[in-house]
């Protein structure tokens, strides 16, 4: 584990904007899609037609007051700790503008938004890197005690690595904004290692996603729970009604108690097809495949000799995979994988044998 101090917003190095979608985009939107984090058979059905019955308000301003009153019941908090977001991208902006910060510090490999958003509103970013040959976990005493500002992922895109809540609650610090971007954390059973709700962590400040579970990427909703006074802030950045009334209807039905149960029943379900996902990946294991275990998201990450010449004759065979090469810390050998149901992965699982045999060596891909 080590501190990198890549330099200022022009500096070359991973494409921090890349994301998982532009692998889908264009000539990629025929492609079976194990690029992209959002779960495959959503949005359901009645969460459809709670987002159709919304339209009929759409002459009147969005009024989120019921919205945020129910994820601040969700998560047992007072509505003055909420703060309704067009997504957690929204929110990682609001507070690289909003916040007084000296020394940012980002926790990679991680969603690289975070980093994007501080360097684009002009501050200076350090990377603490973790390593692969400690599994990509977490050691609080390799961040600086003098950063003010600390972003990590729970269950952490890409690799996803579960951390516990108290190592992460241990980066806390009196005088010291802690990030958790818990986008994933509904994804794991019984939410464990979660830090949504808790009071009595200084400077705490969790963002959470409605889009990955219930499909929602392109309505955009999430939020921040933080204390008052950190909401009060990003609030004063944010435009007028920034999150549109079919989002704050999606919001409310999203965080009742039907949802929550299917949402439960989903994390189980992510598990097993994610289990066979692993199972079938050890075949690779000659190949030089290696998975970062435990994984716990919704995606798995892996190393592999040539990955970007498997990556593009995967495309070839008609699947999209993330590349690794955009996250600090990563390289060309490493990919990242949606787990999708069981015949998309057995299908999946033969394009790659296919893939493996055909591609180039490590110096060709």
């Amino acid at each position: 584990m080590r501190t990198e101090h890549p330099g200022g917003a022009g500096q070359a190095g991973p494409d921090l904007r890349h994301h998982g979608d532009a692998e889908v985009r264009d000539d990629g939107s025929a492609l079976v899609d194990l690029a992209v984090n959002v779960r495959a058979d959503t949005p359901p059905a009645w969460l459809r037609e709670v987002i159709a019955r919304s339209l009929d308000g759409l002459a009147a301003y969005p009024d989120g007051r019921a919205a945020r009153a129910a994820v601040a019941a969700r998560h047992g908090l007072p509505v003055e700790r909420v703060l309704l977001t067009a997504g957690a991208a929204e929110a990682f902006v609001l507070l690289a503008r909003a916040l007084k910060v000296r020394r940012p510090v980002v926790v990679h490999p991680q969603f690289t938004e975070p980093e994007a958003a501080l360097r684009d509103a002009g501050h200076t970013v350090d990377r603490v890197l973790l390593r692969e040959e400690d599994g990509f976990r977490l050691d609080p005493a390799a961040v600086p005690e003098d950063a003010d500002l600390v972003v990590i992922g729970n269950p952490t895109n890409p690799t996803s690595v579960l951390h516990p809540a108290e190592a992460v609650a241990g980066l806390a610090r009196p005088g010291r904004v802690l990030v958790v971007d818990e986008a994933f954390m509904d994804a794991v059973p019984g939410e464990r290692e979660a830090l949504a709700g808790r009071v009595d962590v200084p400077g705490l400040v969790v963002l959470r996603s409605l889009t990955k579970t219930w499909g929602l990427a392109g309505l955009r909703i999430g939020y921040v729970l933080a204390a008052p006074e950190v909401v009060a802030e990003l609030e004063r950045a944010q435009p007028l009604w920034p999150v549109s009334t079919p989002a704050l209807a999606a919001a409310e039905a999203c965080v009742g108690p039907r949802a929550l149960a299917e949402a439960a029943h989903a994390a189980h379900r992510v598990a097993a097809e994610r289990a066979h996902l692993l199972a079938g990946l050890s075949r690779f294991a000659s190949a030089g495949l290696r998975v970062v275990e435990p994984a716990q998201g919704p995606f798995v990450l892996v190393r592999l000799p040539g990955a970007a010449g498997v990556r593009r004759r995967l495309r070839e065979l008609g699947f999209a995979v993330r590349r690794g090469d955009t996250f600090p810390g990563l390289g060309e050998e490493w990919l990242r994988l949606a787990v999708r149901d069981r015949g998309t992965v057995e299908a999946f699982l033969r394009a790659l044998e296919e893939a493996v045999g055909s591609a180039p060596g490590p110096c060709g891909g």
